[in-house]
């Protein structure tokens, strides 16, 4: 009994030492953004850091999307090795790393889904001097309630007491205005109105207006000027999961390839996919769903979603694809438009596609980039290579 309680004890001190340390290594670094929000917060962390370096602001970041990275001050970038999957006990190690470098500031996106893991995280290992949500949208359902209010309400645990907070979501600000006031905390709505086309053009991939104007807000506010620091963003590597485009052209055919794997939640997955279509006349269109066994309720609704869309084929790979069939079949997906292909090599993927294409197809990916294998990042590397005229 007494080895119990002793063993306990050095337990007890252990941890107390190690948030110590932690709180040590926070108040190093006086600025520290916190990303939170449905959608955009790979991209946004990153234009952000971005900005505050183009500024002269030594800044390190760190993304949790698509592959998890930190962005290191001079720009170059390291992958994180994640041995059992995600915890969010690693902002410690990150904190403890960034605290060696000595910046300025760290922008670092919210890893966490679980309401309760998310208001851990900010309270105890960011503590944020200014929070940053990009958007609510329906999504993580069976973690953050039915509702969009219930959505909204979880993801403004990241909110911090007594600071500020920017954000572009316009549906929700009334209720994130509410929280955030409650919490003595200052909230600034942005909009991407103000965006022109010649600010996104110089992206190497498509930026969304309100993901760049979420992030010059936040420059603006540690007082980098909009043109240096919109420079330094055009200038950022894009997150491996932002929305990008590949042109590929054979001797009589062309097809462009859309990586909206990302936007994996029904609505901006719609919305990104008008957002393409809008321009296109007579050009044949296509949607290739990538599902996954653990994201099979999702895969549902994004067909339930773009069940009235007007497309020439709708393609199934990845996981679970016959099971997702005859849902698809039953009044749902014409049976001459569907083609399940399932987890089959990219290669064959990319044939059947440039099969079913006539003169240019505009092909757009929805779904899950990831899954057990990744499998929808292979698709995606096949066609960029296709694209770079690889293989």
């Amino acid at each position: 009994m007494t080895v119990l309680i002793i063993a306990t004890l050095i337990l007890i001190i252990n941890l107390l030492f190690e948030y110590f340390r932690h709180t040590q290594n926070v108040k190093q670094i006086p600025v520290r953004i916190h990303v939170n929000g449905t959608r955009g917060k790979s991209s946004v962390t990153r234009l952000i850091a971005a900005g505050l370096r183009a500024g002269g602001i030594r800044t390190l970041a760190k993304t949790t999307g698509t592959m998890p990275r930190v962005i290191l001050p001079d720009g170059r970038e390291s992958s994180i090795v994640r041995l059992f999957g995600p915890n969010i006990i690693e902002q410690k190690y990150i904190f403890r790393y960034a605290a060696s470098l000595k910046p300025q500031a760290i922008v670092v996106e919210c890893m966490a889904v679980n309401p309760v893991f998310q208001w851990i995280t900010e309270r105890k290992f960011i503590k944020s001097t200014v929070s940053v949500i990009t958007n609510v949208r329906l999504d993580h359902l069976d973690l953050m309630g039915s509702t969009i209010q219930s959505v909204a309400r979880s993801i403004c645990n990241t909110i911090p007491s007594h600071k500020i907070c920017f954000t572009a979501e316009r549906e929700q600000f009334p209720l994130l205005k509410q929280i955030a006031h409650h919490r003595g905390t200052k909230i600034s709505g942005v909009s991407g109105e103000d965006i022109s086309q010649d600010d996104l053009k110089p992206f190497g991939y498509i930026e969304h207006a309100d993901n760049l104007a979420l992030a010059l807000s936040v420059c603006d506010h540690f007082g980098v000027k909009r043109d240096v620091a919109l420079k330094g963003m055009q200038n950022s590597n894009p997150d491996p999961g932002a929305l990008q485009k590949y042109t590929i052209q054979t001797d009589a055919k062309q097809m462009i390839f859309y990586n909206v794997f990302a936007a994996n939640d029904p609505s901006s997955s719609l919305s990104i996919w008008k957002m393409i279509i809008q321009p296109l006349e007579k050009q044949q269109r296509m949607i290739i769903l990538n599902t996954r066994a653990d994201r099979y309720d999702r895969s549902k609704q994004l067909i339930e979603t773009f069940r009235e869309e007007e497309y020439d084929y709708f393609v199934l790979t990845g996981e679970k694809t016959e099971a997702l069939k005859q849902y698809a079949l039953d009044g749902k997906i014409p049976k001459g438009k569907l083609i399940v292909l399932g987890e089959i090599d990219p290669s064959l993927v990319y044939d059947r596609v440039l099969s079913l294409t006539i003169y240019e197809a505009h092909i757009v990916g929805i779904g899950n980039i990831a899954g057990t294998r990744k499998y929808g990042a292979h698709l995606v590397n096949y066609f960029r290579k296709k694209s770079q005229g690889g293989f």
